[in-house]
């Protein structure tokens, strides 16, 4: 008995060792499957909800907006096949495509872009990016409670195929901002008839290039092809997406072949050096900054000297460092290359000034100083970067910072409901120009975790937004981000991502952009 018990255990072992990497389940070819690692689970895939870059991945695939971008990230048509500005720039009229059916069969309508854009602007459906809309006509009002009909908000299907959107002001980035995944049409009758589980596999209906097959939760998601896409039969039949939050994990898949594509999440910053030299080792500058995030509620950080104490103690370069040239220093907010990057904007690097500002603020040395708490998700280097935060806290301020790490949906819902004093956080552009950046800290912002709100710097970004003059667009941005990581510091920006990716030769097509959009319907597989 002892010997067929220990026979049945490690058959049962060995049974459990091959279902760890069971993402190949399913009967798929793999000749035709491109494997990727997202890294975590997505919160969710009801895209009036999505807020992080693990859905957006996955959405961008599932699904199209009215708008799509060219190489040169440049807006172009898409569900749109067309449209016409007012002559004064507020009024846009789109002529949806009459060739699109969702994957169900079920035709798009402009009704299904009004009821999208109407359900993420209801306050009760608590969509973060509601404010995303705030361009158009009385979308804030709605959004924050000051009217009660949506009627009253400037989107209407003005029948099956014309879509009328009435800004407040002129906008000239909107068609940009239309790609972006809380803008997709959505329909109304799976919503209602689903409820909470409409972004099931089995009831989900999308539109774009390929559609949900299955959710493995905590494992994986299956893509396959939509037949019914409007815009022609990608080249590639299945995109497995795999969940792995360890990188040195991920990275053995990816040299075992098991994966086709790896980016920073599922490459240990240790291994940089080994692999840089490698023909599959791609980089890429990405339109995302990474920042400190200071909850101006809670004390002592409700002190702008506090603040900028903390901004002044981060050694940027040294971070750089220790992640292995995934980024480069900045301690401005809007990215580099993008319209209003400003190197000379923001609190540099200055241990002897930051104690000064600690001392003003009523803790020399760092005595009396509360203990305090830095949350951080649990994925990529950010244990690296947080240890190493709490260190240059610790030498040049004399203050005590407790670490705590959470899982990424854990993270995200922590942040969005009762910050700590101090997270860490980033921000990749969902659209290429500086009102993405500059508008999230805006104090009706559902995305400004900090608390923070100065209406003088919600005025010049929203003059910068209605200028189509660069240069003065520039000066106006330069005053903005001067209060925002100078004055009053509720964040501290301390490097800019520089995308690291791993591309097998015979994936063609895969090239990676600044807004770390990566779309699978042109790639192709070459001799796999």
């Amino acid at each position: 008995m002892t010997k067929q018990f220990f026979l049945i255990l490690l058959c049962s072992i060995l049974i459990l060792g091959c279902t760890t990497n069971d993402q190949y389940s399913e009967d798929i070819d793999q000749k035709n499957t491109i494997n990727i690692n997202i890294g975590n689970e997505p919160p969710t895939l009801d895209w009036s909800l999505a807020m992080d870059s693990t859905s957006y991945t996955v959405l961008n695939n599932l699904m199209e907006g009215l708008t799509k971008f060219d190489d040169s990230l440049i807006p172009q048509p898409a569900l749109a096949k067309s449209w016409e500005i007012s002559e004064d720039g507020t009024t846009y009229t789109f002529n949806i495509r009459e060739n699109v059916n969702w994957s169900d069969g079920e035709p798009l309508k402009a009704g299904d872009f009004e009821y999208s854009w109407k359900r993420i602007l209801n306050p009760t459906t608590g969509g973060h990016y509601a404010y995303f809309l705030y361009d158009i006509e009385n979308a804030e009002e709605y959004n924050t409670g000051k009217i009660t009909d949506p009627d009253k908000v400037g989107v209407k299907a003005l029948d099956n195929n014309t879509l009328q959107v009435k800004l407040r002001r002129r906008a000239s980035y909107f068609p940009s901002l239309l790609v972006f995944m809380s803008t997709f049409p959505m329909r109304k009758d799976v919503v209602e008839k689903h409820g909470i589980k409409w972004t099931e596999p089995e009831n989900i209906v999308t539109l774009g290039p390929y559609k949900l097959s299955s959710w493995r939760h905590h494992n994986n998601m299956l893509l396959k092809i939509n037949p019914n896409y409007w815009g022609g039969k990608p080249n590639i039949e299945n995109v497995n997406m795999v969940m792995n939050e360890n990188p040195s994990s991920a990275l053995a898949l990816y040299e075992s072949g098991e994966l086709d594509f790896a980016d920073s999440k599922s490459i240990p910053p240790l291994e940089v050096p080994r692999l840089k030299d490698l023909e599959d080792f791609k980089t890429t500058l990405q339109f995302r900054t990474n920042y400190i995030a200071f909850n101006v509620k809670k004390s002592p950080f409700d002190n702008p000297l506090v603040r900028k104490a903390f901004a002044a103690s981060i050694d940027r370069k040294s971070i750089v460092n220790l992640i292995q040239g995934a980024g480069i220093t900045t301690a401005s907010w809007i990215p580099k290359d993008m319209l209003g990057y400003n190197p000379d904007i923001g609190v540099d690097f200055n241990p002897e000034q930051a104690k000064k500002w600690l001392a003003e603020a009523g803790y020399p040395d760092g005595k009396g100083f509360p203990e305090v708490t830095f949350l951080w998700p649990d994925v990529s280097f950010n244990r690296v970067i947080a240890e190493a935060l709490q260190s240059m806290w610790k030498e040049y301020l004399g203050v005590k910072v407790d670490l705590i790490n959470e899982e990424w949906k854990v993270y995200l819902s922590t942040i969005n409901t009762n910050p700590p004093e101090i997270h860490r956080a980033g921000w990749g552009a969902d659209f290429p120009d500086p009102h993405n950046f500059m508008s999230l800290f805006t104090c009706n912002s559902g995305n400004n975790r900090t608390g923070w709100c100065n209406p003088q710097y919600d005025k010049l970004v929203e003059e910068a937004a209605e200028e189509t003059d660069p240069e003065k667009r520039k000066l106006l941005y330069n005053q903005a981000q001067t209060i925002l990581t100078e004055t009053d510091s509720p964040i501290a920006p301390f490097y800019i991502t520089t995308q690291q990716n791993l591309i097998k030769p015979y994936v063609i097509g895969l090239v990676p952009n600044p807004l770390d959009m990566v779309l699978f319907k042109n790639v192709s597989l070459e001799n796999k």
